[in-house]
């Protein structure tokens, strides 16, 4: 069997949680977070990988000009509304998780931006909740396993590629161990 790293840092902003195969909570399994802020007081992250069945007309009344779906950003408060974009041009108030990759901002300004053509859809994503983890609790996670951490997400892993395709596409990127594991299968008992 595989031996696993018993010394699993902590996340900073902008790396990937990534739910290994086993994880047995339908919340995460074979979820990749982007932590966007990690701290003495907890994490707070969003899922890059599940998809709702909701347009942004169907949570605002607003006239918004973007029609892709809305991401389930995690089970904690699924009535906010949260969003990861690469800076095409600056939007205040952002904050800098890496590679092109930023979270939050003026929403007024991303609205005006989506409704004038100066911000296209493939530049911004849209998430409805998040994931937190309240003090020590993320590291009672990682200690037990339950996560593998891929440092620095990049833009294209978060825009360009497809989200059901994303866990196993970042585990084999990681190679080693986590290449193997990312063939795991989803019950192993159908294999």
């Amino acid at each position: 069997m595989f031996e696993y790293d018993k010394n699993i840092p902590d996340p900073e902003r902008g790396d990937l949680l990534i739910s290994e195969p086993f994880l047995n909570d339908p919340n995460f399994e074979r979820t990749v977070i982007l932590i966007c802020e990690h701290n003495d007081q907890g994490t707070f992250g969003l899922v890059m990988n599940k998809l709702t069945d909701l347009l942004l007309s169907d949570v605002m009344k607003e006239e918004i000009d973007f029609t892709g779906l809305l991401n389930l950003g995690g089970p904690v408060e699924q009535n906010t509304l949260h969003f990861i974009h690469r800076r095409v041009q600056g939007i205040e108030g952002s904050i800098a998780l890496g590679d092109d990759l930023f979270w939050s901002g003026d929403f007024e300004q991303v609205k005006f931006m989506l409704n004038e053509g100066l911000l296209k859809e493939e530049n911004i994503q849209f998430y409805l909740g998040y994931s937190g983890w309240g003090e020590g609790q993320l590291r009672d996670e990682l200690d037990r396993q339950s996560w593998f951490i891929k440092k620095q997400a990049t833009a294209h892993e978060i825009f360009d590629m497809e989200p059901d395709e994303l866990w196993k596409s970042v585990l084999k990127g990681m190679g080693g161990k986590y290449k193997v594991f990312s063939n795991y299968p989803v019950d192993p008992r159908l294999n």
